[in-house]
């Protein structure tokens, strides 16, 4: 129950707080993972769920699709926290150049409720975020994996919004929208946010 002292200080009842830790603790196992990397030493707390967003890309080819995948990860070093946003990126196209793959993900909006966030780049492999390997599980073997560093805040508001889309910065721009039935992955965002950032 980590910042117990700092709820009740900000008014919250103590009554309501255990009991959301409570319900928290009894389903987080469905809805969120977390793990302990022994070679770094960090405990990773993960949605199982992440959100999935796609866009047509039918001047590639015929029923041609982008996906982007996203996932929160709370980074505990020894009580430290750090947040970050993992973005999966994969085609159904054949073969893409990797490098085409990662285009326009150096900065990527997020629009929650119609409200921009951008997210920067922190890098392209889990030592970004200090694991010694992958925390969420790759959609296809030949994915492009991205971390974005993210405060609590912008993890809350995304998790609070009703719609979300996200948007590349390459050349030109790409929209992306949320696939249609998300409610595991939004119960599970609730969950991380419940569980790491409330």
């Amino acid at each position: 129950m980590r910042g117990l002292e700092n709820k009740v200080a900000a008014g919250y009842p103590l009554t309501l707080i255990l009991l959301l830790s409570f319900v928290a603790c009894a389903s987080s196992s469905q809805l969120i993972d977390e793990v302990f990397d022994p070679v770094t030493a960090v405990t990773v707390t993960i949605s199982k769920t992440p959100l999935l967003f796609y866009r047509d890309n039918p001047s590639r080819a015929a029923y041609a699709r982008n996906y982007l995948h996203l996932g929160p990860i709370e980074v505990n070093r020894s009580g430290s926290y750090e947040y970050f946003f993992w973005i999966g990126a994969w085609t159904t196209l054949q073969t893409v150049d990797p490098v085409e793959q990662r285009d326009g993900l150096e900065s990527v909006i997020v629009f929650a409720d119609g409200e921009p966030l951008n997210l920067e780049l922190a890098g392209w492999s889990p030592e970004t975020i200090g694991t010694s390997e992958h925390v969420y599980v790759r959609p296809v073997a030949d994915a492009i994996d991205a971390y974005y560093q993210v405060t609590a805040d912008q993890i809350r508001l995304i998790a609070a919004a009703t719609d979300i889309r996200l948007r590349t910065t390459g050349t030109p721009p790409r929209t992306y929208e949320l696939w249609d039935d998300q409610q595991s992955a939004h119960r599970s965002l609730d969950e991380f946010v419940l569980n790491s950032v409330f």
